[in-house]
């Protein structure tokens, strides 16, 4: 079978660990990369063995057969590239996140897309790690029987504007940079909300936006649930790598974290049984990071499975919309100190 031609956009801290996964993929062949200062592509290229180096888009577009995009550019940019794609006539397209930099903005990438029969995929990977699959498939199993209230954390004070110093001058941080994880996390275990509350904070007055942030909200089930996210803690363990949650259901409790040990407890009236959950190594992955780059590989072995019309992708652009809606939704509750319904936010 022949390998489907990926162009992607992006030469930046994030590009290199999307592109490691995809070479992971052998249905895929990399056939173009686009980074506005074409040195950065150049040295990403010699390192993947890409053969074509653009430092303009739409020549890009123009030149090369492509099958699909990956766009892994900063988030002013999601709608510019997506729009060109759209416009040269590409059908599948995949964005990272956060989607768009604003509400209204995410919403028009959705219609773009909707509206001349593409695929809009975003690369919301935190779902994926091994780890958060694995808490999936246990509260799936009903062993702790119906959930009743749970807390999902991200605590850490992993120097994430050395190595990604435009988050510094974001007037909008973490909801939009890891609240885009956590958040979808949240959905993805639990369905969807109905109402939410939000408080922001901003710790480090070297940076624009907030960087501590509290979410409650209301599960469609009435569930109880508190989201909480913070780059400016002081912890005990390195929290970077994933989140760490607590589950309460009826009939026990489920616990992942912290730290890099990825261990899942589960404690039920027969005791607690603990497991480590082993994450592979690969050349191209910062150990830091290896639980969310190795999940880079599953979300686009799963995008691309819905490409190759052999599936469903998990991280449609609708689906992801509704993530965004819960980061807008955050945002506008901080601002006016007050419970939002989420019904009434569109």
């Amino acid at each position: 079978m022949e390998k489907l031609k990926l162009a992607v956009l992006g030469a930046g801290f994030w590009s290199q660990f999307q592109i490691g996964a995809w070479s992971e993929i052998p249905d895929v062949e990399i056939v173009a990369l686009y980074n506005r200062t074409r040195s950065k592509a150049e040295a990403l290229a010699r390192k993947f063995q890409i053969g074509h180096v653009y430092d303009d888009a739409a020549a890009m577009f123009n030149s090369e057969k492509i099958d699909f995009v990956d766009i892994i550019t900063d988030v002013d940019t999601h709608y510019k590239f997506v729009e060109m794609a759209v416009d040269a006539g590409i059908k599948e397209i995949i964005c990272q996140k956060p989607m768009a930099s604003d509400w209204e903005t995410a919403k028009k990438m959705v219609e773009k897309c909707r509206d001349a029969g593409a695929s809009l995929y975003i690369h919301e990977n935190f779902r994926w790690q091994a780890p958060l699959r694995r808490v999936k498939e246990i509260l799936d199993s009903g062993i702790i029987g119906n959930p009743f209230k749970a807390r999902v954390s991200f605590l850490s004070g992993f120097p994430v504007f050395d190595n990604q110093p435009f988050l510094r001058e974001l007037p909008h941080f973490i909801l939009t940079d890891m609240g885009s994880h956590v958040l979808d996390i949240c959905r993805f275990l639990f369905g969807e909300a109905t109402k939410l509350w939000c408080q922001c904070k901003t710790v480090n007055r070297e940076i624009r936006g907030e960087d501590v942030a509290v979410v409650m909200m209301e599960m469609a089930n009435g569930m109880p649930l508190y989201a909480e996210m913070s780059y400016a803690s002081i912890v005990e363990h390195d929290m970077f790598s994933t989140v760490n949650l607590l589950v309460e259901g009826e009939k026990g409790s489920l616990a992942l974290g912290p730290g890099r040990s990825f261990a899942v407890s589960v404690t039920t009236a027969e005791g607690t049984r603990t497991e480590k959950i082993e994450i592979p190594y690969y050349d191209w992955a910062d150990p830091d990071y290896i639980v969310n780059h190795e999940s880079g590989i599953h979300i686009n072995r799963n995008i691309l499975d819905a490409i190759m019309g052999k599936g469903r992708a998990e991280n449609s652009g609708e689906d992801n919309l509704e993530t965004v809606r819960l980061i807008w939704a955050s945002y506008e509750s901080a601002r006016r100190g007050k419970l939002i319904d989420l019904k009434e936010f569109d």
